[in-house]
């Protein structure tokens, strides 16, 4: 017994859906880059939780924002590349993975290279996709001579 193609609409929702996940994770990017609280903010759903390290997790759009504006007051330039992996939608919710590097200058000067990867979690309200959870592992850290 034949099984009987998906619909294309059913196949144009999904790419829809990945293109829409997509760009969640370019805005997150470029809202660091551009140190735009905003665009940044408006990455997160309303009752995300946010996790840079294993011990502390922030709960809430409001509280996520308040904690990232206080780690980039400690970054004056920051650089962050993103790389969307693999994702699983399930109607309004979505899994994915994402690897980030990034070049960080601390406010003292000295500058590092971190790579990592995000356990991320996708949430679908009033037609738009959000992040709901983000969870960090670094993988690797290192120094940057910055030529002095």
């Amino acid at each position: 017994m034949d099984t009987p193609e998906p619909s294309g609409r059913a196949c144009l929702s999904e790419f829809e859906d990945r293109v829409a996940i997509n760009d969640v994770l370019a805005r997150y990017a470029d809202g660091v880059n551009r140190r735009d609280s905003n665009l940044w903010s408006n990455c997160w759903d309303e009752y995300g939780s946010w996790s840079l390290s294993h011990e502390h997790v922030v709960v809430g759009r409001a509280a996520i924002v308040e904690k990232w504006l206080k780690v980039m007051a400690d970054c004056p330039h920051v650089t962050m590349f993103a790389m969307q992996g693999g994702i699983v939608i399930s109607g309004d919710r979505a899994d994915g993975m994402s690897y980030s590097n990034e070049i960080i200058q601390m406010r003292n000067g000295k500058e590092f290279q971190v790579a990592g990867e995000y356990a991320d979690q996708y949430l679908r309200r009033d037609q738009q996709w959000f992040f709901s959870a983000r969870r960090f592992t670094q993988r690797r850290i290192c120094a940057v001579s910055n030529g002095r």
